[in-house]
Parts: C-alpha cells; structure tokens; sequence
C-alpha cells in the first residue's frame, strides 16, 4: 500500500511527539481510604481532569495513588508534600492547626451554616483576599493549588439518648482537631480523634460518643456503635485543599501547572455537588440502619450554642500573639457567609 506524502508526514509527526513525549511520575497522597467521598474524587475527579487538560500536549503522567495512610497517614498530608515524600496532597487543614491556624476559622465559628458549599466558598474568597492566608501554605514549602473541600453539617453520635445539657456532663467525646473546643462550656469532656479510629474507640469505651457529619459516618459505621444521632447544629466546615511540593511545582513545565489547576476545580465542583446530593441520602440511610434522630435536636441547638464558650477569643489572642491577622480572617469570614445567605445562631465577630 502506498502511503501518500501528507499522511507519511502525520505519521511522523505522531511518531516524533510520541518519541519526545514527556513521562512525569506524580505521588498523591491522603491518610483517608477511598471510602471517603474526598479522596474518591479525587481518583475519579481530579487524576482524570488533570489528565484531560493535558490532552495533546507531549507530557505524559504516571499517576502513584497513595491512600489510606500507605505513604502518610491522616493528618500527616502537608508534611509528606513538604518534605518531597509527596508530590501532591489534599490537605485537611482541621489537623494542621499550628501550621494552617488562619485556614481554622470555619472550626472555631460553629452554627454558622450547614451549606458545605456556602462555607468553602466564603474561606476560598478569604484566602484569595488576606495575603497571610497563602504565605502559610508558603511558609510550609508548598504550592496551594485549590480544590477546596468541606464536610456537611457535624451531628453528634452518642451511646445514650440526650435530652437536655445535663445529660452532656463528664460524656467523654472523640472530637476531630479544632472542634474540640465544641465541647468547653457544655459540660462534655471533648478527647481528640479522628475518623479511622472512632468505630473502635466508641466499642472499647473509650468514648461515649463522637461529633462527625453524616456521609462520612456512614461508611464509617458509627450508628452502629453510637446509634443516638443530635443535630446539634455545629454546622459545615471547610477542611482543606490541594497543595504540591514547592520546588516539584515549581520545576513543572507551565502546561501542567494548568493542568492541575483545571483539576482542582474539577474536584471542587464535582465533590461539592456529589456532598450536596449525599447528605441527606445519608442522614436517612443511617437512620435505615439503626440510628436513631433526636426529636429534641431544634431545642438543644439553642441552648448548646448558648452554653459554649466562645472558641473565637482564645483562637484570635494567640494568633495576634503571633501577628497573623485572625480578627481580620474571623470578621471577612462572617461578612462573607452573612453576604452568602448564611443566618448564624452566634455572632462570633460580634461577641
């Protein structure tokens, strides 16, 4: 068969592009396993948009998915991108209070709003505009790429029914981060945990119950062994981003730092839509499978948020302390989630 010349020199070209193309292997890390909506996305989401973005260009990426604690367990995400032993994390914030306090607010300003969107929104468009907020994840040698994700509303999963504050007194409950200053004020004795290790500590009695949010106490199974679920009212959080090692970021050629960036976004839109449609699926499926809704939920709201101490004034001293603009995060915070249709039970900038 005769090749004629034009098609001979496609065939070239082709060839020549595939002979050139450039092969990036790329670490991803997040301590969670794929069971969690967040860290579905981002094999579904993220890998295949940043991949798409790249579509016809001469890089190629070989992808090296690390979840479920196998390079970096929970909470140890930014310091595996710091030091290089990761080339990408998504970072939940709520375990990096030290080194991310700014990227806190949403977890010391609790009956805010149970919209996840609404929440991540109003943080990114503060993050865009406090400069202090970007040189952190600087300071800690990475590149915040995006990809913002928050948690839907926290409920509070207990061994035993309750009805009123009094019932709150001396209970031991596993708190994830930040949010056990939840806890000062109410009466209940706040232990610091986290997901992968609440289903056993709630068996064993080491707590008597834990504050998660519905779509990640499902998988989790948490109605099993705590099947008395208040809808206190604590509310969504932002929990974090995406961020890449410094200096692999910035030896990256210009196409795949937009690539990543496009992916980012793509990871935004599609676990924020896919949370919005699964909360409520949750909260029912968990009540399908042994859970129990407190009917007195709507009158402990009140009450609870007027018992706790404000987590807002020890947070923002310390961080003055520190000259990181806390005032000025808390203040644009609740300007933002206010503008945004938000309608919280405390003031915290008017305290």
């Amino acid at each position: 068969m005769r090749i004629l010349p034009a098609a001979l020199a496609a065939l070239l070209a082709t060839a020549t592009m595939a002979a050139q193309a450039k092969t990036i292997t790329v670490t991803l890390v997040n301590g969670h396993p794929p069971v969690f909506r967040w860290v579905k996305h981002l094999q579904e989401s993220f890998v295949p948009a940043v991949n798409k973005a790249l579509e016809g260009t001469d890089i190629k990426l070989e992808w090296k998915q690390q979840y479920g604690g196998s390079l970096a367990k929970v909470g140890e995400e930014l310091e595996a991108a710091q030091d290089g032993v990761a080339d990408i994390a998504l970072v939940p914030t709520i375990f990096e209070p030290a080194k991310l306090p700014l990227q806190n607010v949403t977890y010391y300003t609790p009956f805010v709003s149970d919209d996840p969107g609404l929440v991540t929104q109003a943080v990114q468009d503060v993050q865009r505009k406090i400069p202090a907020m970007m040189k952190a994840w600087e300071a800690n040698d990475v590149v915040y790429i995006g990809g913002g994700f928050g948690l839907d509303d926290y409920l509070l999963f207990t061994k035993f029914p309750v009805k009123g504050m009094a019932d709150l007194k001396g209970r031991k409950i596993g708190t994830p981060g930040t949010s056990i200053n939840w806890m000062k004020g109410t009466g209940a004795v706040g232990v610091a945990g986290n997901l992968t290790e609440y289903y056993n500590s709630l068996q064993t009695g080491l707590y008597d119950g834990v504050v998660t949010f519905a779509t990640a106490a499902l998988p989790a199974k948490i109605q099993e062994v705590a099947p008395y679920i208040t809808q206190i009212g604590y509310g969504a959080q932002y929990s974090g981003g995406i961020a890449a090692n410094k200096d692999w970021y910035d030896a990256q050629p210009e196409a795949l730092k937009k690539a990543l960036k496009a992916g980012a976004d793509a990871f935004e839109k599609a676990y924020t839509d896919d949370l919005r449609k699964a909360t409520r699926a949750a909260l029912d499926e968990l009540v399908a499978k042994g859970g129990k809704l407190n009917p007195d939920s709507a009158s402990l709201r009140g009450a609870y948020a007027k018992a706790l101490e404000d987590p807002t004034k020890g947070w923002v001293a310390e961080l003055q302390k520190q000259k990181l603009p806390a005032k000025q995060v808390l203040d644009a915070y609740m300007k933002e989630v206010r503008a945004a249709g938000a309608k919280p039970v405390r003031d915290w900038d008017r305290n």
